[in-house]
């Protein structure tokens, strides 16, 4: 195979989109309803049956949607929501909107997923109000603590975090788990879909995800009066009963539009053969990867009963020069991504909490590790191969 800076560029992700997508997008454009239509209704109800959720609020990110689950716990100011760094910066960034402090715990080395024993230990110190506790909080912005309120686990890269354990310490002290599942539409945690292994479930719809409505997510609960209050909050605060200028609550416009709702509908439709697609990369990236000395490739737990694989995440021997890697490969016609950067090291957090390198050591290693491969469901075998190629000999290249 020819590698030069001429070969054709690999896309870092590509939708599935199909013509049953774009005529359902189509039919939305013939009539005069483009906001709080049928269309959104649709939507909610697909994720419903998909989930076996009672209710779904479709709001126009996950972001939005993760932030209205933190209102829906009644984040105050100073109160504690228990959460790791190796995660996309919106998980801690909601905490952040309502002036609440997130209490960071590392991960698991293999899957990025919360530590659970460390999980354990912060609550146990936070809840005793054992000293040792002032260890578990940043530097600075935590003089004024109140109460510890949630845990708000990360599903990293579409593997379910270890919710049991999760689940029965929440329980243990009164907790609510708030589980992000933006990157984990359709996986499956002991046969359980991801999303309903928490208080409240958010998925994520950004082109890259499994499934897409352009910009958007989708909340799922079994909690009435928190559904109920959420749907309120993302149309402008209006609860049921409300005029179109009456407003009972402080709220947003975090609504989804009828075509990306039509979008994401289509989508619904095809998500078994959406994730059967994505499985079959994987599949091609586990076996060429393989043969490739030095690169990691994912671990799923025994407790991961299906993946539907948000991302393929490699990490590249301790030591190796990413940059260095990443620019040969570009040169190859192959996009890679340093996946997560470090939360805590973000400037802002530094600024706002005084994080410091060597404050979470697992998330900083994965994070100078980690490798993002070009990946989606429409990925084609041959550029799968170029992939793994180009990658191994970009390694021979750098060393």
């Amino acid at each position: 195979m020819d590698f030069n800076e001429h070969s054709k560029l690999i896309p870092m992700s590509s939708p599935d989109l199909s013509q049953i997508e774009i005529d359902a997008v189509a039919s939305v454009m013939k009539t005069t309803s483009l906001s709080m239509g049928s269309h959104i209704l649709a939507f909610e109800e697909a994720v419903k049956a998909y989930t076996g959720a009672r209710y779904a609020i479709g709001v126009n990110s996950g972001t939005a949607g993760l932030h209205l689950c933190i209102r829906a716990v009644d984040i105050q100011p100073g109160d504690l929501v228990i959460t790791t760094p190796f995660s996309f910066v919106a998980s801690t960034n909601v905490i952040l909107f309502e002036k609440g402090i997130p209490v960071f715990v590392d991960v698991d080395p293999l899957t990025g997923n919360i530590d659970i024993d460390q999980l354990d230990q912060v609550i146990k110190d936070i809840t005793s109000g054992n000293p040792s506790a002032k260890n578990f909080l940043p530097r600075r912005g935590a003089e004024n603590v109140r109460n510890l309120k949630a845990i708000l686990p990360i599903d990293v890269f579409g593997q379910p975090a270890d919710l049991d354990p999760i689940r029965t310490l929440a329980d243990q002290y009164q907790l609510k788990v708030i589980e992000d599942s933006c990157e984990a539409l359709g996986s499956e945690y002991k046969g359980k879909k991801a999303g309903r292994l928490g208080d409240y479930g958010v998925f994520g719809f950004y082109p890259n995800k499994q499934i897409t409505t352009g910009e958007g997510g989708m909340i799922i609960t079994d909690d009435e009066q928190a559904a109920k209050y959420m749907m309120a909050l993302r149309n402008q605060g209006r609860a049921p009963g409300d005029t179109w200028l009456s407003h009972t609550y402080l709220g947003y416009n975090y609504r989804l539009d009828e075509l990306s709702a039509a979008l994401g509908t289509a989508q619904m439709k095809r998500i078994d053969h959406i994730m059967m697609t994505r499985q079959q990369v994987a599949d091609w990236y586990l076996s060429r990867l393989s043969e490739i000395p030095g690169i990691e490739i994912p671990t799923l737990e025994p407790t991961t009963t299906r993946s539907s694989w948000f991302v393929y995440v490699v990490r590249i021997p301790r030591g190796m020069d990413r940059k260095a890697l990443a620019e040969k490969l570009l040169t190859m016609g192959v996009p890679v991504r340093p996946y997560f950067l470090p939360i805590h090291l973000q400037p802002y957090m530094v600024e706002q909490f005084g994080y410091q390198p060597g404050d979470f050591p697992v998330t900083e290693d994965l994070g100078e590790r980690g490798l993002a491969l070009p990946f989606s469901g429409v990925m084609s075998e041959d550029m799968l191969d170029r992939v793994c190629q180009s990658l191994q000999v970009a390694i021979q290249h750098i060393r």
